[in-house]
């Protein structure tokens, strides 16, 4: 069974509700390393080190009644730390306008077949599945519609920038993470994390 590491269960009053994704949040001299990249780019809003993470799998608004058969889920499962590297930068757009510039992890196989196994469990606690596409990635910047760049600008400030890639590292602190909005952007709190072990 996964283990609780530091369980802090910030469970909604039952009229409430979180906004929840499940994340890995890569070790401090990679974030570093994103860090030293985000420049550049006049319109893009870089993420700070707190925001830097792995989204496994979004889950969105739920109660108490969810956020606890979520909680009971991921607890009865055995995880294994997960090992990946960075690998390149990619984007995502909407209507021909740049939404987020992101950094790549690789290798994908074992980081898709960790979120399809997630995705499985949040299921099984009541959540719809997953639809969307699962690109393994941590997120850089993001644009606003208004200023965003089209994605030529954004394959030139990267043709620009020396390869990203680095070492291995491992990951072993899966984190139910709280989203919510705040003045610069999206906030990010710990309702639990589960530490993955082989």
């Amino acid at each position: 069974m996964l283990g609780y590491n530091s369980y802090h269960a910030i469970v909604p009053r039952e009229r409430a509700s979180l906004r929840l994704f499940l994340a890995l949040v890569p070790p401090a001299p990679v974030r570093e390393r994103l860090i030293d990249r985000m420049q550049g780019l006049a319109s893009a809003r870089w993420q700070d080190e707190a925001q830097l993470h792995l989204t496994l799998r979004f889950i969105g608004e739920t109660d108490r009644h969810g956020t606890e058969a979520l909680l009971l889920s991921l607890g009865s499962e055995r995880l294994a730390p997960i090992t990946a590297r960075l690998e390149g930068f990619g984007w995502f757009d909407r209507k021909d306008r740049v939404d987020q510039l992101w950094a790549g992890l690789a290798p994908r196989d074992p980081l898709a077949a960790l979120h399809a196994r997630l995705d499985r469990l949040c299921v099984r606690a009541g959540f719809e599945p997953e639809s969307r596409k699962f690109v393994p990635h941590v997120t850089l910047a993001r644009f606003a519609r208004s200023t965003a760049p089209d994605p030529a600008a954004i394959a030139q400030w990267m043709a620009a920038q020396p390869v990203l890639a680095s070492e291995l590292f491992t990951m072993d602190e899966l984190l139910l993470m709280q989203s919510h909005m705040g003045r610069a952007g999206s906030v990010y709190e710990p309702v639990a994390s589960f530490r993955m072990r082989s």
